[in-house]
């Protein structure tokens, strides 16, 4: 088989799904507009491409992890106008049903496979292969990517239809949305109870109200350090006006999800965008208000 593969795209998830195909005997051909991000790649072993279509020259699979619909269509106008046989691009990111379709359409057009594979998971569970990939689309294109996910991923599916990763994606981040805010605002309730905080961490993660995300946002609450990100804020509120919309579009009320949106937008509001989601922590700490009860421990 040959374990060569093309990367557009070196953030935060690109750059950790890099480093560990490398480590499993991937040559990865990559490219990102950032200087930086290329250099700090360049060290780890990365082959650098020029641009974009020095990757699709020389990979016959190529993944895409880019921020925005518009660098997302601009990698695929590149590689369809590239003059290269028939590729397999796998775009991970999380995008509207409408964006994925252009891009599908503009490679299809050009005689190239897109696929629609979006990532459950945040950066620190990509350093550590812990992701699920959402695939979607193509079959027989599907099972040629299943050794490259699996050296990068725990867990991947055949979804079916183009389209249905990213459906199963804003199901999951649905609820992410939600547990975010629910650890958090436990966690200032323990607080204010005067539960040791670590200890609440250590006994409410494992037991039958926890979740991934109090399991990996909690303590970083309790530290109140939200750096580095594994996800930001800002880029967390566009993932979710994306579920909104597709909700909307699909006619299906979310209460819970709508209810925790100004959370996030007060985290926005307090200057807290570049840093890791668990910072709603700060937001729900300064707007939760109680009364002082008589003969609650930790209350004065």
């Amino acid at each position: 088989m040959d374990k060569t593969v093309g990367i557009v795209g070196l953030g935060i998830m690109g750059s950790a799904i890099t480093r560990n195909l490398i480590e499993r005997g991937w040559r990865v051909i990559g490219y990102d507009i950032d200087a930086a991000k290329r250099a700090e790649l360049a060290q780890a072993g990365v082959t650098i491409a020029a641009d974009v279509t020095e990757v699709a020259r020389e990979a016959a699979i190529i993944m895409t992890s880019l921020p925005t619909p518009a660098a997302v269509e601009a990698v695929a106008q590149a590689i369809a106008t590239s003059g290269q046989p028939p590729r397999i691009v796998v775009e991970l990111s999380t995008l509207t049903i409408a964006d994925k379709l252009r891009f599908e359409a503009t490679l299809k057009e050009a005689g190239h496979i897109a696929l629609d594979c979006p990532l459950s998971g945040t950066g620190a569970q990509a350093k550590m292969r812990d992701l699920i990939v959402y695939a979607s689309g193509d079959s027989a294109a599907i099972a040629q990517c299943l050794d490259l996910f699996g050296d990068f991923a725990k867990q991947s599916a055949d979804l079916g239809a183009f389209g249905n990763g990213s459906r199963m994606k804003f199901v999951a981040n649905h609820l992410v949305a939600i547990h975010n805010v629910a650890a958090a605002e436990a966690m200032v309730l323990a607080e204010r109870a005067g539960l040791d905080p670590k200890m609440v961490v250590d006994m409410v993660g494992p037991g039958a109200g926890g979740s991934r995300m109090f399991q990996m946002r909690a303590p970083m609450m309790v530290e109140r350090v939200y750096e580095p990100a594994t996800m930001k804020v800002s880029t967390w509120k566009k993932d979710m006006a994306i579920i909104a919309e597709f909700a909307d579009d699909v006619g299906c009320a979310t209460p819970l999800f709508t209810l925790t949106q100004p959370v996030y937008s007060d985290a926005m509001a307090m200057g807290l965008g570049d840093q890791d989601t668990a910072a709603v922590f700060e937001v729900l700490k300064k707007t939760i208000v109680t009364a002082p009860k008589p003969g609650v421990p930790g209350r004065e």
